[in-house]
């Protein structure tokens, strides 16, 4: 309905242009709802925004807009209000026959082509394999997930992709954590370090150590110790320390067995990673490995690339980007002086495939930790010949979770945090997926656990799938009491539904192709789950107050229909967040 509101302004604005009647530039033409339904359905403040260049009062554009406006039957009644709003009254028949376009469409409805099919690469989660997924990765596994099926359904062609980080410092302390847990199952006296990866699924990788090598990869206590630099509880540097237990590992263990040792906790973790976002409904185009980077050369490509363009300077035997001159705090690494190249360079080569992949826009959803490291990727994608603002960065604020009104203590690397599967058995995959993108990305988010199992109107996910499940039970009772639905009979007769509860329906049903344009354009997914809990509220107000299955078959069919209707939209709806529509509840 915008749309045809927006073309009919257009051709009206343009036969003023064209008589000579206004003097100004085709405009950007908004129309938005009204709040006030005595001020129409629909307003537009074109009026206004072409009175300074027109150098008239926008009452008076206004009133030759309207003088101008093409005729149209979905149009009843048009106004001036206030200092030059346009304010549009819409036809009955064409608010009643957004039940026709529902039905006609069923999943699709809500769907469009505004993407043209144009390529976008979405990459979320991305968490190092080194445990199992925590709540807070849920949040951006779900707000990931829902953002790409909206921009699916707005016509882009999507690739999702998850950048496994299996190379690199944190998981040569991953697997020296798993080594020292083994030596210490075989009885090895050997102090944990403070820096290693303390979980209880460490002790799983080890047991299957034990089960294919078992005392094979034992080395002794003295050995494993001898001539560490100090720990941290011992007034040392506990990353000097860990990276010492590291090359010890890699030593006494030769490569071969360290090798071992290094592949089956990260296969391990993997693995699990997978399954865990495959039953929270996450799945991926493609998992995109960081060595895979090293082994095509495409690291050193974007070095050399960067250096081409004169953006790399040598300095102490290292090699820097001179990201200073893209507005970075301080130039940054890339290459070591022992020859080793950074985190940074993977990522650096990494955004760089992504654009040479061909993709013209990337968005990566990220924690909001990484806040300062956003300008630093701008900043290489520039140098490297990118355009940088196609890459839109989106922070996700982490999550914290609440039990009997307390606030749930976590600690990552201690192996004391939440994690997703604990999350999910405790409140179901549903209730997880909706309420984390109940809220913006960017706004802290409390995760309210009793309020996420309840079976009450509060609970926003329950109202909205007992308001599906409702309609459901209204269709069983017909098969019950032996009384036919007739759709066709239900589509004749829509001027019937001229109650307020079902007008307001009528127009909940006609909002929601815009409520996903808008989510998916302003990656907004918080957006749906709002419409939706309206909706579900427009449903139980009118389930209240009228009876469905009346004597009058025509009037008995057209409420029918329109909550067919609204069944199919709350499906559609819950569906792009990843939310099942149960029939029974």
């Amino acid at each position: 309905m915008k749309d045809a509101l927006q073309q009919l302004i257009s051709q009206a604005i343009q036969s003023l242009i064209d008589n000579g009647s206004l003097a100004v530039d085709m405009p950007v033409i908004k129309i938005d709802r009204t709040r006030d339904k005595s001020h129409g359905d629909f307003a537009a403040n074109v009026a206004m925004l072409l009175a300074r260049s027109a150098h008239k009062n926008p009452r008076e554009i206004a009133a030759q807009i309207i003088e101008a406006l093409p005729a149209s039957d979905f149009v009843d009644k048009v106004e001036i209000a206030g200092p030059g709003f346009i304010n549009f009254y819409v036809s009955s028949d064409s608010i009643q026959d957004v039940v026709n376009r529902v039905i006609e469409q069923k999943d699709q409805y809500g769907c469009s082509d505004i993407g043209a099919g144009q390529l976008i690469q979405v990459e979320f989660v991305s968490a190092n394999p080194t445990g199992p997924l925590h709540v807070g990765h849920g949040r951006g596994a779900a707000y990931g997930a829902t953002l790409a099926n909206l921009l699916n359904a707005i016509g882009y062609k999507v690739h999702s992709e998850y950048y496994v980080n299996d190379a690199g410092r944190q998981m040569e302390i991953l697997a020296t954590s798993v080594w020292l847990r083994y030596l210490q199952a075989h009885n090895v006296a050997i102090v944990f370090p403070a820096n290693a990866y303390k979980g209880d699924y460490i002790h799983d990788i080890v047991a299957e150590i034990t089960n294919e090598h078992g005392d094979n990869y034992i080395a002794s206590a003295e050995d494993v110790m001898a001539d560490l630099p100090a720990d941290e509880p011992e007034g040392g540097d506990k990353e000097l320390h860990i990276d010492a237990l590291t090359a010890k590992a890699k030593t006494l263990l030769g490569d071969n067995r360290y090798r071992y040792v290094f592949e089956l906790a990260l296969n391990s973790i993997l693995d699990d990673i997978r399954d865990d976002l495959a039953e929270f409904g996450v799945r991926y185009h493609e998992w995109y490995s960081e060595r895979s980077l090293m082994d095509k050369g495409l690291v050193n490509k974007g070095i050399e690339r960067l250096r081409e363009n004169g953006h790399i300077y040598e300095e102490k035997g290292a090699l820097w980007f001179r990201s200073t001159t893209f507005g970075d705090d301080k130039d940054r690494v890339v290459q070591r002086d022992n020859g080793q190249t950074t985190y940074f360079a993977s990522d650096i080569a990494y955004h760089m495939d992504k654009f040479d992949r061909g993709y013209k826009t990337v968005i990566d959803v990220w924690g909001s930790d990484h806040h300062g490291y956003v300008p630093r990727v701008k900043a290489a994608l520039t140098a490297l010949g990118n355009n940088a603002d196609g890459l839109d960065v989106l922070l996700v604020q982490f999550a914290n979770l609440y039990r009997g009104g307390e606030k749930v203590q976590m600690s990552t690397r201690s192996g004391s945090f939440v994690t997703l599967r604990q999350l999910r058995e405790e409140v179901g995959a549903d209730a997880a997926r909706f309420f984390y993108v109940m809220r913006k990305c960017e706004q802290h988010m409390d995760f309210d656990l009793d309020l996420a199992k309840s079976r009450t109107s509060e609970n926003p996910v329950y109202y909205i799938q007992y308001a599906h499940a409702r309609i459901c039970s209204i269709f069983r009772q017909l098969e019950e009491k032996s009384i036919a639905y007739e759709q066709s009979m239900g589509l004749g007769n829509l001027p019937l539904l001229t109650e307020a509860h079902e007008k307001d329906i009528l127009q909940q049903l006609a909002k929601y192709p815009e409520s996903v344009q808008t989510a998916a354009t302003q990656h907004e997914p918080h957006l749906i789950a709002h419409y939706l809990r309206d909706l579900a509220n427009a449903l139980h107000t009118y389930y209240n107050a009228h009876q469905f299955i009346v004597d009058d078959e025509k009037q008995r069919n057209a409420r029918l229909v329109l909550i067919v209707a609204t069944r199919q939209v709350i499906k559609n709806g819950l569906a792009l967040l990843g939310v099942s529509a149960p029939k029974e509840m």
